[in-house]
């Protein structure tokens, strides 16, 4: 069996922004009886965080997942609102941009946790820092809700334990079997086969997500790993339905419009950020794969903050 290890010590003890220009914050519980993992409820979360930050954009270095069981709301991540009703389930990762709905329209469970703390097995460290899953899946409330359900009940109680009783490798072996219980869950209307090539895509991401900035040039990632782009290609259609330089190219503009929306960078600056030598090319860039030109696209989705 694969060694658990504590993670060190990530908390700290007030709001702390994020790098980037996106504001953000990191992972700080008020009180936890281990470091980097809390459960809680939504409800309890927006209490504690009363000020309106939740319902801002925003993003964080931590993973979050949310079981919603009561009422009905939105979450929005990327530009995508998703509806949430009891049996939705959430995943956001560390770097996505997020805003809560309102306060007190719907509740559920709440988990949070740094990407060094669950136990380090294979399968949670390919979820943790290689795969790129969906942000929402609608579970009902049959089988799968139950099963996660008690999953996060057991997960409540160890981290609920009196002072000083609480075991983080528990809550570490307790945290990995839900995550892999979430991985094998059916992944309703994605495309493709969705466990073909998936140690060529994850290794791909994992390089999209380092490079994305310094090249969009598909023979670039396939020299760095090793493949050729038909390999790429043939990975990509199989986990997202996209070749490989669509992959590539969605993830550059992704960024940018998390960019334009939620900053007050120039746009010469974000073309810069993003690789581009010139600003008219970034801006014909983004117009072919947004429909918009950058200035639009700020005008229509920035929010006062």
């Amino acid at each position: 069996m694969s060694e658990v290890s504590v993670p060190t010590p990530e908390v700290t003890d007030t709001l702390r922004p994020a790098d980037g220009p996106i504001p953000g914050f990191g992972f700080n519980p008020p009180t936890a009886p281990v470091p980097g993992f809390e459960i809680t409820d939504l409800a309890a979360l927006h209490a504690r965080m009363a000020d309106g930050t939740l319902e801002r954009i925003h993003r964080v270095d931590f993973h979050t997942i949310t079981l919603i069981t009561d009422g009905s709301g939105e979450h929005a991540v990327d530009f995508v609102s998703h509806p949430c009703r009891p049996g939705t389930l959430l995943w956001i990762r560390p770097g996505q941009v997020q805003r809560f709905g309102r306060p007190g329209a719907m509740n559920g469970r709440h988990l949070m946790f740094t990407p060094s703390f669950p136990a380090h097995l294979p399968g949670t460290d390919r979820l943790i820092h290689e795969w790129y899953g969906p942000v929402c899946r609608q579970l009902g409330t049959g089988h799968d809700y139950a099963t996660l359900a008690t999953l996060l009940a057991q997960l409540r109680a160890e981290f609920t334990r009196p002072h000083g009783s609480v075991s983080p490798e528990i809550l570490q072996l307790q945290l990995a079997t839900l995550l892999l219980h979430i991985d094998r869950l059916p992944q309703s209307g994605a495309t493709g086969d969705q466990h073909a090539g998936t140690e060529i895509y994850t290794r791909f991401r994992a390089e999209l997500e380092r490079s994305y900035a310094t090249t969009r040039r598909a023979e670039d990632y396939a020299r760095r790993l090793g493949y050729t782009v038909k390999t790429l290609t043939r990975a990509c259609l199989a986990a997202t339905g996209q070749p490989v330089k669509q992959v590539i190219d969605a993830r550059v503009a992704l960024e940018a419009q998390r960019l334009l929306a939620h900053t007050d960078t120039p746009v010469a600056l974000i073309a810069r950020r993003l690789g581009f030598s010139e600003a008219t090319n970034f801006g014909k860039f983004f117009a072919r794969h947004t429909g918009t030109a950058p200035g639009d696209f700020r005008r229509a989705h920035q929010n006062p903050r």
